[in-house]
Protein backbone atom coordinates (compact mmCIF):
# COMPACT_ATOMS: atom_id res chain seq x y z
CA UNK A 1 0.00 0.00 0.00
CA UNK A 2 2.24 2.49 -1.49
CA UNK A 3 -0.23 5.57 -2.32
CA UNK A 4 0.77 9.48 -2.57
CA UNK A 5 -0.06 10.99 0.57
CA UNK A 6 -3.07 12.69 -1.64
CA UNK A 7 -4.77 9.44 -1.33
CA UNK A 8 -4.63 8.48 2.00
CA UNK A 9 -6.43 11.49 3.18
CA UNK A 10 -10.09 10.57 2.35
CA UNK A 11 -9.20 6.87 3.53
CA UNK A 12 -8.22 8.06 6.36
CA UNK A 13 -11.52 10.31 7.32
CA UNK A 14 -13.46 7.42 5.84
CA UNK A 15 -12.01 4.96 8.33
CA UNK A 16 -12.72 7.37 11.24
CA UNK A 17 -16.07 8.11 10.12
CA UNK A 18 -16.70 4.53 9.95
CA UNK A 19 -15.97 3.69 13.88
CA UNK A 20 -12.79 1.95 12.69
CA UNK A 21 -10.22 2.13 15.72
CA UNK A 22 -7.39 4.52 16.05
CA UNK A 23 -5.20 1.53 15.89
CA UNK A 24 -6.47 0.70 12.57
CA UNK A 25 -6.59 3.99 10.86
CA UNK A 26 -2.71 4.24 12.53
CA UNK A 27 -2.20 0.85 10.86
CA UNK A 28 -3.79 2.74 7.38
CA UNK A 29 -1.62 5.46 7.59
CA UNK A 30 1.58 3.44 8.30
CA UNK A 31 2.02 2.55 4.47
CA UNK A 32 2.48 6.01 3.32
CA UNK A 33 4.76 7.30 5.66
CA UNK A 34 7.54 7.36 3.38
CA UNK A 35 5.88 9.80 1.04
CA UNK A 36 5.05 12.10 4.05
CA UNK A 37 6.11 15.55 4.11
CA UNK A 38 8.26 14.56 7.70
CA UNK A 39 10.11 12.23 6.04
CA UNK A 40 11.10 14.54 3.07
CA UNK A 41 12.86 16.59 4.95
CA UNK A 42 16.53 16.74 5.30
CA UNK A 43 17.34 14.90 8.42
CA UNK A 44 19.50 17.97 9.71
CA UNK A 45 16.09 20.05 10.15
CA UNK A 46 14.42 19.98 13.62
CA UNK A 47 10.89 19.58 12.87
CA UNK A 48 7.50 19.90 14.69
CA UNK A 49 4.08 19.31 13.82
CA UNK A 50 1.62 21.27 14.82
CA UNK A 51 -2.55 20.63 14.47
CA UNK A 52 -4.19 21.86 11.97
CA UNK A 53 -7.80 22.79 12.61
CA UNK A 54 -7.42 24.43 16.51
CA UNK A 55 -7.85 27.85 15.68
CA UNK A 56 -6.63 29.90 16.95
CA UNK A 57 -3.94 28.27 18.52
CA UNK A 58 -2.95 25.94 15.94
CA UNK A 59 -4.82 25.84 12.59
CA UNK A 60 -4.10 25.66 8.75
CA UNK A 61 -3.59 29.33 7.37
CA UNK A 62 -5.73 28.20 4.79
CA UNK A 63 -8.62 25.11 4.18
CA UNK A 64 -6.88 22.14 2.90
CA UNK A 65 -3.58 24.21 2.79
CA UNK A 66 -0.67 21.19 1.86
CA UNK A 67 0.98 19.64 5.33
CA UNK A 68 4.53 21.04 4.21
CA UNK A 69 3.51 24.22 5.12
CA UNK A 70 2.99 25.66 8.91
CA UNK A 71 0.02 26.74 10.70
CA UNK A 72 -0.71 29.79 12.17
CA UNK A 73 -1.94 30.62 16.08
CA UNK A 74 -1.00 31.41 19.17
CA UNK A 75 0.45 28.41 19.82
CA UNK A 76 3.15 28.16 16.43
CA UNK A 77 4.50 31.53 17.68
CA UNK A 78 4.60 30.76 21.12
CA UNK A 79 6.70 27.31 19.86
CA UNK A 80 9.08 29.27 17.59
CA UNK A 81 9.66 32.22 20.54
CA UNK A 82 10.72 30.03 23.37
CA UNK A 83 13.20 28.06 20.63
CA UNK A 84 14.52 31.30 19.58
CA UNK A 85 15.02 32.23 23.15
CA UNK A 86 17.17 29.11 23.25
CA UNK A 87 19.16 29.58 19.86
CA UNK A 88 17.40 26.87 18.34
CA UNK A 89 15.22 27.13 15.17
CA UNK A 90 12.65 24.52 13.90
CA UNK A 91 10.33 23.88 11.39
CA UNK A 92 6.78 23.16 12.11
CA UNK A 93 4.50 20.95 9.31
CA UNK A 94 0.50 21.45 9.48
CA UNK A 95 -1.41 17.80 9.90
CA UNK A 96 -4.43 16.33 11.58
CA UNK A 97 -3.80 15.99 15.13
CA UNK A 98 -3.95 12.20 15.32
CA UNK A 99 -1.49 12.10 12.64
CA UNK A 100 0.33 14.73 14.68
CA UNK A 101 0.42 12.77 17.63
CA UNK A 102 1.56 9.29 15.78
CA UNK A 103 4.23 11.02 14.24
CA UNK A 104 5.78 12.04 17.48
CA UNK A 105 5.54 8.55 19.19
CA UNK A 106 6.95 7.11 15.78
CA UNK A 107 9.81 9.91 15.83
CA UNK A 108 8.99 11.17 12.49
CA UNK A 109 8.68 14.24 14.36
CA UNK A 110 10.55 15.98 17.34
CA UNK A 111 7.37 16.94 18.94
CA UNK A 112 3.57 17.40 18.62
CA UNK A 113 1.73 20.09 20.41
CA UNK A 114 -1.02 21.26 21.49
CA UNK A 115 -1.30 17.90 23.69
CA UNK A 116 -2.85 17.53 27.20
CA UNK A 117 -1.03 15.01 29.48
CA UNK A 118 -3.55 11.54 30.51
CA UNK A 119 -3.19 8.55 32.20
CA UNK A 120 -3.53 7.08 28.60
CA UNK A 121 -0.39 8.96 27.15
CA UNK A 122 1.75 10.22 29.97
CA UNK A 123 4.55 6.95 29.29
CA UNK A 124 4.49 7.82 25.30
CA UNK A 125 6.16 11.17 25.54
CA UNK A 126 8.82 13.49 26.56
CA UNK A 127 7.19 16.22 28.91
CA UNK A 128 8.32 20.13 29.07
CA UNK A 129 7.40 21.99 32.36
CA UNK A 130 5.33 24.11 32.87
CA UNK A 131 2.94 23.87 30.29
CA UNK A 132 2.50 26.31 27.35
CA UNK A 133 -1.07 27.48 28.41
CA UNK A 134 -4.18 26.27 30.14
CA UNK A 135 -7.69 25.85 28.55
CA UNK A 136 -11.20 25.22 30.13
CA UNK A 137 -12.26 21.37 28.65
CA UNK A 138 -16.28 23.01 28.17
CA UNK A 139 -19.88 21.22 28.19
CA UNK A 140 -21.70 22.57 24.92
CA UNK A 141 -25.50 22.39 24.63
CA UNK A 142 -27.84 23.71 22.17
CA UNK A 143 -28.44 27.28 22.92
CA UNK A 144 -31.99 26.99 24.41
CA UNK A 145 -30.99 24.54 27.00
CA UNK A 146 -32.41 25.26 30.64
CA UNK A 147 -29.49 23.18 32.57
CA UNK A 148 -27.03 24.55 35.51
CA UNK A 149 -23.21 24.72 35.35
CA UNK A 150 -22.70 21.00 34.54
CA UNK A 151 -19.90 18.22 35.66
CA UNK A 152 -18.30 15.17 35.13
CA UNK A 153 -20.94 13.11 36.90
CA UNK A 154 -23.76 15.38 35.37
CA UNK A 155 -22.77 13.90 31.68
CA UNK A 156 -24.07 10.06 33.09
CA UNK A 157 -26.83 8.67 31.68
CA UNK A 158 -26.66 11.21 28.90
CA UNK A 159 -25.46 11.40 25.02
CA UNK A 160 -21.87 13.01 25.16
CA UNK A 161 -19.92 13.41 21.80
CA UNK A 162 -16.58 14.36 21.15
CA UNK A 163 -13.65 14.71 18.54
CA UNK A 164 -11.56 11.63 17.28
CA UNK A 165 -8.06 11.56 17.91
CA UNK A 166 -8.28 14.53 20.66
CA UNK A 167 -7.10 13.91 24.24
CA UNK A 168 -9.33 14.14 26.69
CA UNK A 169 -9.35 12.86 30.71
CA UNK A 170 -9.27 9.77 31.27
CA UNK A 171 -11.67 10.11 33.95
CA UNK A 172 -13.95 10.68 31.05
CA UNK A 173 -12.86 8.42 28.79
CA UNK A 174 -13.04 5.15 30.80
CA UNK A 175 -16.27 6.12 32.59
CA UNK A 176 -18.82 3.57 30.93
CA UNK A 177 -21.87 5.48 32.27
CA UNK A 178 -21.39 8.03 29.67
CA UNK A 179 -23.26 7.23 26.19
CA UNK A 180 -20.32 8.37 24.13
CA UNK A 181 -19.88 9.47 20.39
CA UNK A 182 -17.64 10.13 18.23
CA UNK A 183 -17.06 13.05 15.36
CA UNK A 184 -14.55 13.54 12.84
CA UNK A 185 -13.91 17.32 13.92
CA UNK A 186 -15.29 19.88 15.80
CA UNK A 187 -17.47 21.71 12.78
CA UNK A 188 -19.19 17.92 12.87
CA UNK A 189 -19.37 17.71 16.40
CA UNK A 190 -21.34 21.01 16.90
CA UNK A 191 -23.48 19.59 13.67
CA UNK A 192 -24.40 16.38 15.77
CA UNK A 193 -25.20 18.68 18.58
CA UNK A 194 -27.81 20.39 16.67
CA UNK A 195 -29.26 17.50 14.58
CA UNK A 196 -30.24 16.38 18.53
CA UNK A 197 -27.92 13.28 17.71
CA UNK A 198 -26.25 14.14 21.29
CA UNK A 199 -27.46 16.36 23.96
CA UNK A 200 -23.78 17.49 25.23
CA UNK A 201 -20.50 17.98 23.12
CA UNK A 202 -16.91 18.93 24.39
CA UNK A 203 -15.19 21.51 23.51
CA UNK A 204 -12.40 23.74 24.70
CA UNK A 205 -13.71 26.99 25.61
CA UNK A 206 -12.08 29.40 23.36
CA UNK A 207 -11.63 27.54 20.20
CA UNK A 208 -15.37 26.68 20.91
CA UNK A 209 -17.18 29.35 21.57
CA UNK A 210 -15.16 31.24 18.60
CA UNK A 211 -16.11 28.11 15.81
CA UNK A 212 -19.81 28.79 17.16
CA UNK A 213 -19.93 32.80 16.50
CA UNK A 214 -17.54 32.57 13.51
CA UNK A 215 -20.11 30.20 11.90
CA UNK A 216 -23.24 31.43 10.58
CA UNK A 217 -24.59 27.87 10.84
CA UNK A 218 -23.80 27.82 14.13
CA UNK A 219 -23.96 31.16 15.54
CA UNK A 220 -26.53 31.59 18.29
CA UNK A 221 -27.51 28.35 18.41
CA UNK A 222 -25.22 26.48 21.10
CA UNK A 223 -24.08 27.48 24.01
CA UNK A 224 -21.61 26.86 26.98
CA UNK A 225 -23.22 24.89 30.06
CA UNK A 226 -20.34 23.32 31.98
CA UNK A 227 -16.86 22.30 32.90
CA UNK A 228 -15.55 19.28 32.48
CA UNK A 229 -12.23 20.47 33.26
CA UNK A 230 -8.88 22.97 33.13
CA UNK A 231 -6.23 21.15 31.04
CA UNK A 232 -2.48 22.51 30.85
CA UNK A 233 -1.34 22.18 26.80
CA UNK A 234 2.16 20.88 25.85
CA UNK A 235 4.25 20.07 22.79
CA UNK A 236 4.21 15.70 23.41
CA UNK A 237 8.28 15.35 22.23
CA UNK A 238 9.01 12.26 21.12
CA UNK A 239 10.88 9.64 22.58
CA UNK A 240 11.92 7.94 19.83
CA UNK A 241 13.45 11.32 17.88
CA UNK A 242 17.14 11.63 18.56
CA UNK A 243 16.56 15.15 19.55
CA UNK A 244 13.40 14.59 21.19
CA UNK A 245 14.69 15.02 24.95
CA UNK A 246 17.07 17.42 24.50
CA UNK A 247 14.57 19.83 22.65
CA UNK A 248 12.26 19.16 25.71
CA UNK A 249 14.69 20.42 28.13
CA UNK A 250 15.74 23.55 25.92
CA UNK A 251 11.49 24.07 25.84
CA UNK A 252 11.16 23.64 29.24
CA UNK A 253 14.17 26.29 30.22
CA UNK A 254 12.95 28.63 27.93
CA UNK A 255 9.56 28.98 28.55
CA UNK A 256 10.74 29.37 32.26
CA UNK A 257 12.56 32.16 30.90
CA UNK A 258 9.74 33.96 29.35
CA UNK A 259 7.90 33.87 31.94
CA UNK A 260 10.37 35.36 34.30
CA UNK A 261 11.40 38.16 31.62
CA UNK A 262 7.58 39.19 30.80
CA UNK A 263 7.91 37.97 27.18
CA UNK A 264 5.49 35.39 27.59
CA UNK A 265 2.95 37.94 29.39
CA UNK A 266 3.29 39.93 26.54
CA UNK A 267 3.33 37.46 23.81
CA UNK A 268 -0.97 35.76 25.51
CA UNK A 269 -1.45 39.52 25.67
CA UNK A 270 -1.29 40.47 22.16
CA UNK A 271 -2.75 37.26 20.99
CA UNK A 272 -5.59 38.22 23.09
CA UNK A 273 -6.23 41.49 21.71
CA UNK A 274 -5.58 40.14 17.91
CA UNK A 275 -8.45 37.35 18.49
CA UNK A 276 -10.81 40.18 20.71
CA UNK A 277 -11.90 36.76 22.64
CA UNK A 278 -11.23 35.98 26.20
Amino acid sequence: MNQPLKQLKPMYANCLRFGMSMAICMALSAGVRAETPANSIDKNTLVLAGEDDWPPYSAAEKPGADADTSPVGFSVDLVRAVFASQGIQVKIINVPFARCMLYAKNGQVAGCFNATITDDNRADYVWHQPAMFEEELSIFARADSKEPELRLADLRGKRVAYTNGYTYPSEFMHDSRIKKSVAVSDAALIRMLLAKRVDYILLNRTPGGMRIDNTPEFKGQAKRVGLLSMDGFWVAFSKQHPQGERLAQAFSAGLAQMRRDGSYQRLQDEFRRRVNYR
